[in-house]
Order: C-alpha cells, then structure tokens, then sequence
C-alpha cells in the first residue's frame, strides 16, 4: 500500500438557482490539490496559502481527523494541500478541499468506501468553514458532473451533463466576509410563498429533467430563482445588471454562483461565449467593481494523480 497519495478536485457550483442545497455541479474553472503522507502520529497540514493549519478549522483537517477515528487509524498524516479554488467566491473552495482529502485517504488507506460514504465524510468537513454540513459541493467535487442530494438517510444521485454545456462565470475583485457562507445564509428568508415555492419546484424539476435529456437550453432556461437569489443579491455590487447584460448577450440562464458573490451564466458551446464574458464584466464595471471571468464546462470529480 502506498506511503503517500496525490488527489485533485474540481471547483463546482451548488444550487444551480432553484435547486438551494441539493443542486452541484463540477466545473473545470479551478482545482485543489492534497497530498497525504503516512506519519508517525497527529495531523499536520502544509500549505503556502492563506487558510488555517489547525486541523479542526480547516475542511480537509477536519475530514482527515473524522476519518482517522471512524476507521481506527493509528498512524499520523501529514496533508499538503495547494489551493487552486479561490476561498469565499462560491466556486466550493472548501469543499475541493474536504473532497480531495476524503478520497485520498480512502485510496491510501484502502477502504474501497461507495460514493456515498465518501460524500457524507467530504461534508463533514465544511463544518470547519460553513459552520454546518451540506453535501452539494462536496458531492459535485467528489463525483463530478451533476448531483442531486437526496437527504436522510443521505443517497447522491449523479447524471452527466450534456457535452455542449457550458457556464460563463464573473468572479468579482470585492472583499468577502469571514464565514461567507454563514453569512450568506442568514439573509435567506425563514418564510416563503407557497407560489414561490412552486415556481423554484417547477423550475429545479425541468432542470433535472434537462440533465436526463442532455438538453442544455432546458437546463439553462429552468435556472430561475424566486426565493433565495432575491434575497442575497443585494451583497453582489451590480448583480441585477450583470445578469441583465448576459442574458441580453445570449445565456440562457443566470443566477448566483453557490452563496456567491460570482455570477454564473449557463449557456451553450454554440453561442457567442466571449460576448457574454464582457456583458458580464460591463455589469460590475457600472457598479465600480472589476472582476475576472472564466469560461468552463462540467468537470470529472476528485482523481488520484497517478492515473
């Protein structure tokens, strides 16, 4: 068995509008990368980047630690992790993180766990940076392609997406707060119209509908959001207008990115996708906010470098 393994996973996008904590998707914007040694004994973590070392606030601590006492593991672990996935921009820079140390302790220690396993023990880790487990980045960056979290007991459904999909994304230069996602996830209203509900239910069901057929316009058409979007929009300088500008360019869909701030734009391999980019930088630019934008596709999940 080996001494050390290398894994990387892919960033990925959660909610997909409707779809609030059950919808993720790879995508190949970024990736993070974790190394896994064998030691003598505790957990150290090695990192050049700007994330915290103690392993119980840090998503891939976290996971290491969690595994190491369910599967009675005596040996220490050093984690070198290297950060691809930008940290608090809604791209799941915590789950890469968590999803790269789940699988490369599974495969260093030979456990052979099932999809699911993986996931729960990925999610446990964005403890360390949401405050509280959910499984839709995690599940993306683990499996790639698109998931559907079903919870209780905890079942992730996988399908992949179609081949022409494509997503423009504008990740905006603005300071984000400490515990983002917490944040974030105060403003969501505790109360909701059963209309509005309805129309996010119709909308996530045609989305899921589109991943079946393969059917990218759809997708991107259903991506509308009634409920959460409206309620968090207002931390994204500009947003109304960046999302105005890229459907008027030709996306299909547009929503925020995860808990944002990055703005993502579905649409097809066969539009006019640099167009959309700079509708999209047009937007921030009227609210005095530069951004970067990225164009990907569906990503595979979380793989062990040797192959």
């Amino acid at each position: 068995m080996a001494s050390k393994i290398t894994v990387k996973a892919p960033s990925s996008t959660a909610n997909l509008g409707p779809g609030f904590d059950v919808f993720g998707l790879a995508i190949d914007a970024f990736y993070d990368e974790v190394t896994l040694t064998k030691t003598k004994n505790g957990i150290t973590i090695i990192t050049d980047d700007n994330i915290p070392t103690n392993p119980e606030d840090n998503t891939a601590g976290l996971v290491v630690k969690n595994m190491k006492k369910k599967f009675k593991i005596k040996n220490g672990i050093e984690i070198k992790i290297i950060k691809g996935v930008p940290v608090g921009f809604g791209m799941g820079s915590s789950a890469a993180s968590a999803a790269a140390s789940a699988v490369a302790f599974d495969k260093l220690f030979g456990l052979k766990l099932n999809r699911n396993s993986l996931v729960e023990l990925a999610g446990s880790g964005e403890k360390a940076s949401a405050g509280s487990v959910h499984y839709d980045n995690v599940a993306a960056s683990v499996l790639g392609g698109f998931v559907i979290v079903k919870t209780n007991p905890l079942d992730v459904i996988r399908i992949e997406p179609p081949k022409n999909l494509r997503m423009c994304i504008a990740v905006p230069k603005i300071d984000v707060p400490k515990k983002k996602t917490k944040v974030s996830r105060g403003v969501i209203p505790k109360n909701i119209k059963l209309t509005d509900s309805v129309l996010n239910l119709s909308n996530a069901s045609a989305i899921v509908t589109g991943f079946m057929r393969k059917d990218s316009e759809l997708i991107g058409n259903s991506i509308k959001d009634v409920i959460v979007e409206p309620a968090r929009q207002h931390m994204i300088p500009g947003f109304v207008r960046v999302k105005q500008n890229a459907l008027k360019a030709g996306a299909l869909g547009v929503t925020i990115s995860g808990a944002g701030p990055s703005v993502i734009a579905f649409s097809k391999s066969s539009a006019d996708l640099k167009k959309i980019s700079l509708a999209m930088v047009r937007g921030f630019t009227t609210a005095n906010t530069k951004c970067q934008t990225l164009i990907c596709k569906p990503s595979k999940g979380a793989i062990d470098k040797r192959r």
